[in-house]
This record gives C-alpha cells, sequence and structure tokens, in this order.
C-alpha cells in the first residue's frame, strides 16, 4: 500500500505533467528550497522563473519508484525529452504538514537511441 508522501509525490508529478503551475505551487511550502548540481537551495520564486521553462521540453516522465520513510521520500523517475534524450533522475522531498519544504535532485546518466551522452551544463531556455 502507498503512504501519504507517495501519493503527495505523484500529485506534484501530475502537476508538472499538465503544467499546472498554480496547483505545483500551492504544494510547495512559503519556505521551499530546490537543490540540484546547478541550483543551491533556490527558493519558490527562483524555481519557477529557471527551471519550470525547461519542462516544455519533456515529452512523458515515468516515476519508477518511490521509497518514503517519515515526512520524507525519495523517487527515481525515467524522462524522454522532445527530442528524444532518455535519463532518470532520483529526487528526494521533504515535506511539512501536505506541502513540500524542500527537493534535493541527483541527475543520472543520459542516453539517445541506447548510447550514453555526456550532459552539457545547465542553461535553461528563455520564458516567453
Amino acid at each position: 500500500m502507498e503512504g501519504r508522501r507517495a501519493a503527495l509525490v505523484r500529485r506534484l508529478f501530475d502537476c508538472y505533467h499538465r503544467r499546472d503551475r498554480d496547483g505545483l505551487a500551492a504544494m510547495m511550502a512559503e519556505d521551499f528550497r530546490f537543490t540540484t548540481p546547478y541550483d543551491d537551495g533556490i527558493d519558490k520564486a527562483r524555481y519557477f522563473e529557471l527551471c519550470w521553462p525547461a519542462g516544455v521540453q519533456i515529452r512523458e516522465n515515468v516515476i519508477e519508484r518511490i521509497f518514503e520513510e517519515g515526512d520524507a521520500a525519495y523517487a527515481t523517475y525515467r524522462c524522454t525529452t522532445v527530442d528524444g534524450l532518455v535519463f532518470r533522475n532520483t529526487e528526494f522531498f521533504s515535506f511539512v504538514g501536505e506541502q513540500v519544504h524542500a527537493i534535493d535532485v541527483y541527475f543520472g546518466a543520459s542516453y539517445r537511441d541506447g548510447v550514453f551522452v555526456p550532459q552539457a551544463w545547465h542553461t535553461p531556455p528563455k520564458a516567453d
């Protein structure tokens, strides 16, 4: 049986898939922080400025597994971009109540047509 935190992670991913910015923002705590190898604890406003626009490049995002314990969960997912790049990431989610307080992202390797592709430095697309 899936737990409460896993269900929240699935809801977050669903908002992302549907490009429901308002729904996603409502699930984030006011003091939300987002960390990746490129972003050090950015806040909600900066997340939506830097990271949200890149979502249009994702064709498919499939959760492969979720592990949860207490007020935290790890999720590993497989992404396919619109140009055929496939990669896996793992994210660590911490929660306060029913809101996500922080997400730490760990990048996996990328492949195109089954061949390893070195990742380029992250440059978010310009918002229209």
